[in-house]
């Protein structure tokens, strides 16, 4: 099984070009990037395919809140500066879960065992802050697709993106990736699982439907007929001369 470290970080493309680099630098100064401005905080997490647990990726989310009970998140490979963006995840309270249509409920994951395992934690944070906000993590939800396989090595993000799922229970997620992170992050999983027993889950326990209802989901893409010739009734044909 091949991990984001074991990966050289090669793309496909030429180098950036410093004209490139100086409009950049102009549009920074121009434009208005609120949205992004929002990110207030750094999760570090593990992801694995919905349909395969044997691919297991370390996942860096940059998180906004939308209100207090929704958070938006973007997922890059890693958290250094050349990161690849592979995914997003969105992260709902309980109570938000439970207005869900029952189709809807199996693509959302608990949180509760990523948080009371000290797998999900906020690198540089100290604990006692952080576990603050765990106790209100513990009680969510996720819904994540990742875009870019990086396990697979793929230079590119091929093939459309794919349903991820969280780690529920001891003796699923593989050592090394857990260790490899540790020595980068400087995380003592040990210690926050200690630090967090005391954490409970969401008030009515994790739905049955919720982590796939319990069977693996693989996102597929399928052809459909496509009326191309028929227009819209709300849309106004316009003559372009």
């Amino acid at each position: 099984m091949s991990t984001n470290d074991d990966q050289p970080q090669v793309l496909d493309g030429e180098p950036t070009q410093t004209g490139t680099y100086l409009r950049d630098t102009a549009t920074s100064v121009i434009q208005n990037f609120d949205p992004i401005n929002k990110i207030h905080q750094h999760l570090c997490a593990f992801h694995f395919y919905s349909h395969d647990m044997t691919r297991q990726v370390e996942a860096h989310h940059y998180c906004a809140h939308k209100n207090e009970e929704m958070r938006q998140c973007l997922i890059y490979d890693s958290p250094e500066k050349k990161a690849r963006l592979i995914g997003l995840e969105y992260i709902i309270s309980e109570n938000l879960y439970l207005t869900l249509p029952d189709e809807e409920k199996p693509l959302w994951h608990s949180h509760l065992y990523e948080v009371k395992s000290g797998l999900l934690f906020m690198p540089k944070v100290p604990a006692l802050i952080q576990r603050r906000d765990m106790e209100t993590v513990c009680k969510t939800y996720g819904k994540v697709f990742h875009f870019w396989q990086v396990d697979k090595g793929h230079s590119l993000p091929f093939g459309i993106p794919q349903l991820m799922m969280a780690f529920t229970r001891d003796g699923q997620i593989y050592d090394h990736l857990v260790k490899s992170c540790a020595e980068r992050m400087g995380i003592d999983y040990d210690e926050e699982r200690k630090g967090r027993e005391y954490m409970t889950g969401p008030e009515h326990g994790i739905h049955p439907l919720a982590n796939g209802g319990g069977k693996g989901l693989e996102t597929r893409l399928r052809e459909v007929d496509l009326n191309a010739d028929s227009t819209p009734p709300s849309v106004t044909r316009v003559s372009v001369v």
